[in-house]
C-alpha cells in the first residue's frame, strides 16, 4: 500500500492553472495541452550539448547524425512515460520515490538530484558566459558573475502565469532554431551525405566514444522530473476517456517538442560537418574555436554573431526550466517549500562558485574540461531516474488500464539497460582515468569508493521495488490493512498535569485543562522559578521572583477551590525542561498540558528548548497549546 501522507501539489501555484476541459474545438483542445515539452525541450539543446555536436561533426563529418535520431527518439520514450505519471498519478517522480523508497534512500536520491540540476546550470553559466564573452569581448570571469543577475529576470518570469512562461520559452527556441537555421543556409551542406549520416556505422573506436558522449548529454535526470510536474498544469476531465485523451495529445506535443530538439542538435552537427570537416578542421571541440572559425570559412560577419545569439539563447531557456526543476525535486523529495528566488539565488552560486574557482586557478583553457565534467556529473544521475520511472508507469496497482503495455515496458528497460551501460561506462573510464594518473592514494580511494557507492545505490534502486511488492504480497508490509475499529474505549484523566509560566498563555492552558477533565480529575499545577537566586539556592531561594510566584500559585489553587475542583500546586527550581518531566512521572499524571513559546531555530539556543525535552522524558500524552 502507499504510504498515507498529504502531498501538496507539483508546483502548486500553477497547478491546474490551464484549463483544457473548456475548449470546445478540437483545435483549441490540442493547443491548450501544447507547452509542456516545450519547457522540456530546452533541457536538450542546452551549451552542453553543443561541444558534443560540435566534436562529433567536425571530427566525423555527417556519420554520427543517426546517434542524435536514435538518442531523441530514446528521449521520446522516457519523456511519454514521465508526463504519462503526471498525468494518471497525479504525482510527480520526487513525489513517486518519496512514496516507494526509505527514507535514507530517498534522502540519497534527493542529493542526487540536486547534484544533477547543479551540474547543468554549470553547463548553462559556462554557455552563458562563452557567449558574452564572444559577442561582446567581456573576459569569462566577469560573465560568470553577469549570469548571477538572470536571478532578476526569473523573479519577473514567475509572476507570469505558465502559459506565458512557455511562450516565452517558445520565444527562446525559436531564436535559437532560426539563427542555426540561417547559418546552414550559409554553410549549405550537401543533402546527399546528410541522409546517408542516418544509415549506422562507425567509423573508428573515437567516433564510438563521441557517440556515447552524445547519447549520455542527450537525456538528462532533471527532465524527468520537470516534465512529470508540468503535464499537471492542466486541468482535465480525470474519468478514463479524459485520461486517455491527455495521454494522447500529451505524446503529440512531446513528439514534436523533441524533434524541433533534434533539430537543432542536428543542425549543430551538420554546421560542424559542413563548415569544419570539409575544410580539414578536424579538431574543433571548442564552442570559442567553433566561433572564431565560422567568419573566415563562410566568409560572413554575420555568421559568428548568430552562433554566439543562438547561445545565449540556450542557456537562459535552459536556465529557467533548471529552477523550476530545483523546486519540483526539493518539494517532491523534502516536502519543503523555499521562495522560488532563494532557490534560484541557491541554485546559481552552486553553479557559478566551481566555474570562477576553475577560471581563476587554472585559467579559461579548462571551461571545455570543465562542461565535459558536467555531462559526466549528469550522466552518473540519469539511472536513478529512469529506473524508478518505469517501475511506476508499469505498476498495475496505481497505474490500472493505463499501466505500460508489455512490448513498450521491454523497450523502455532495453533503453534504461543501454543508457544506463553507456553512463556506467563513462563514469568508470573517468574513474581508471583518475587513477592512472593520479599520484595521490587518497584520490585513488574515493574514487574507487564512489565507484562501488554508487553501483550499490543502483543496485538498491533496481531491487528495492521488486523486494517491496514481494513483501505486500506476503502481507509483511509495514502498511498492510488493518481491520475495522468497532470501538476505542478511552479512560477518563485521573490527573492532568499543567506546566504554566504565569503568562497571558495561562488562560489556553486553563481551558484546555477544563476541557479535559471532568468533576473527579485532579488538576496539578506545576511552575518552574528561574531567577538567578533560585538557580542556586532552589527552595530556599527568597527573592522578589520566587515570592511573586508563589502568590500567583496560591492565586490559581484559590480558584480552582472556588469552582470545586480538587488541584495542587507545585514550585520547581532549575532547569524547566528536566523539573516538568520529573514532576510528571513523580506524581504519575495521566495527560500534560503545556504552552509552546512559538519561537524555533536560533531562538530555542537562547530560549531553550522544553517542549521537546519534556516530550521525549514523560511517557504519557502530552498537549502543547
Amino acid at each position: 500500500m502507499e504510504k498515507t501522507e498529504i502531498l501538496h501539489p507539483s508546483l502548486q501555484e500553477v497547478h491546474q492553472s490551464v484549463d483544457t476541459t473548456r475548449a470546445n474545438s478540437l483545435w483549441k483542445k490540442v493547443f491548450a495541452f501544447f507547452g509542456p515539452a516545450y519547457l522540456v525541450s530546452v533541457g536538450y539543446m542546452d551549451p552542453g550539448n553543443w561541444a558534443t555536436d560540435l566534436a562529433g561533426g567536425s571530427q566525423f563529418g555527417y556519420s554520427l547524425l543517426w546517434v542524435l535520431l536514435m538518442s531523441n527518439l530514446m528521449a521520446i520514450l522516457l519523456q511519454t512515460l514521465s508526463a504519462r505519471l503526471g498525468i494518471v498519478r497525479g504525482r510527480d517522480l520526487a513525489q513517486a520515490n518519496r512514496e516507494m523508497y526509505p527514507p535514507i534512500i530517498n534522502f540519497i536520491l534527493y542529493l542526487l538530484a540536486e547534484v544533477a540540476i547543479a551540474a547543468c546550470d554549470l553547463a548553462e553559466v559556462l554557455g552563458m558566459a562563452i557567449g558574452l564573452q564572444l559577442l561582446f569581448q567581456i573576459p569569462l570571469l566577469i560573465g560568470v558573475f553577469i549570469t548571477a543577475l538572470d536571478t532578476l529576470l526569473i523573479l519577473f518570469l514567475q509572476r507570469w502565469k505558465i502559459r506565458r512562461l512557455e511562450l516565452f520559452i517558445i520565444s527562446l527556441i525559436s531564436i535559437i532554431g532560426i539563427s542555426l537555421f540561417i547559418e546552414l543556409c550559409m554553410a549549405k551542406p550537401h543533402p546527399g551525405e546528410i541522409v546517408r549520416g542516418f544509415i549506422p556505422h562507425l567509423p573508428n573506436e573515437t567516433a564510438l566514444y563521441i557517440a556515447v558522449g552524445i547519447i549520455g548529454a542527450t537525456v538528462m535526470p532533471h527532465n524527468l522530473y520537470l516534465h512529470s510536474a508540468l503535464v499537471q498544469t492542466r486541468k482535465i476531465h480525470r474519468d478514463a476517456s479524459g485520461i486517455r485523451r491527455a495521454l494522447q495529445l500529451n505524446f503529440l506535443d512531446s513528439f514534436i517538442a523533441l524533434n524541433l530538439a533534434f533539430l537543432v542538435n542536428a543542425a549543430l552537427l551538420v554546421l560542424a560537418a559542413a563548415v569544419f570537416f570539409h575544410s580539414g578542421h578536424t579538431e574543433v571541440a571548442e564552442i570559442q574555436d567553433a566561433y572564431h572559425l565560422l567568419e573566415p570559412l563562410l566568409g560572413n560577419h554575420f555568421a559568428p554573431i548568430l552562433f554566439g545569439i543562438a547561445l545565449i539563447a540556450s542557456g537562459q531557456s535552459s536556465t529557467i526550466t533548471g529552477t523550476m526543476a530545483g523546486q519540483i525535486v526539493m518539494e517532491g523529495y523534502l516536502q519543503l517549500r523555499i521562495n522560488p528566488m532563494l532557490r534560484r539565488f541557491i541554485t546559481r552560486m552552486l553553479a557559478i562558485i566551481p566555474a570562477v574557482l576553475v577560471i581563476a586557478l587554472a585559467g579559461e583553457h579548462a571551461v571545455g574540461n570543465l562542461l565535459i565534467l558536467s555531462q559526466v556529473i549528469l550522466s552518473m544521475q540519469l539511472s536513478f531516474a529512469i529506473i524508478p520511472l518505469i517501475y511506476f508507469v508499469s505498476d498495475r496497482q496505481t497505474m490500472g488500464q493505463f499501466a505500460l503495455a508489455l512490448p513498450l515496458r521491454i523497450l523502455a528497460w532495453l533503453i534504461a539497460f543501454v543508457l544506463a551501460y553507456l553512463n556506467l561506462r563513462m563514469v568508470f573510464e573517468q574513474i581508471v582515468h583518475l587513477i592512472t594518473h593520479s599520484g595521490s592514494i587518497t584520490g585513488k580511494g574515493f574514487a574507487v569508493a564512489g565507484g562501488l557507492s554508487l553501483i550499490i545505490l543502483l543496485l538498491i534502486t533496481w531491487l528495492y521495488p521488486i523486494r517491496r511488492k514481494t513483501l505486500i504480497r506476503k502481507g509483511y508490509y509495514l502498511h498492510k490493512p488493518q481491520p475495522a475499529i468497532t470501538s476505542m474505549p478511552v479512560q477518563p484523566y485521573q490527573k492532568i498535569a499543567l506546566a504554566l509560566d504565569f503568562s497571558e498563555k495561562d488562560h489556553a492552558i486553563l481551558a484546555h485543562a477544563f476541557a479535559q477533565g471532568n468533576p473527579d480529575t485532579e488538576y496539578l499545577l506545576i511552575h518552574v522559578v528561574e531567577s538567578v537566586s533560585a538557580r542556586i539556592l532552589g527552595k530556599q531561594s527568597y527573592d522578589q521572583e520566587s515570592q511573586q510566584d508563589q502568590q500567583q500559585l496560591t492565586a490559581y489553587l484559590q480558584m480552582f477551590q472556588e469552582k470545586n475542583l480538587k488541584a495542587k500546586g507545585i514550585l520547581a527550581y532549575h532547569r524547566r525542561g528536566r523539573e516538568i518531566a520529573r514532576i510528571v512521572n513523580e506524581e504519575h499524571a495521566d495527560l500534560l498540558i503545556m504552552g509552546g513559546h512559538g519561537h524555533r531555530g536560533i531562538k530555542d539556543l537562547i530560549y531553550g528548548e522544553t517542549v521537546n525535552y519534556v516530550r521525549h522524558h514523560v511517557h504519557i500524552p502530552v498537549l502543547i497549546v
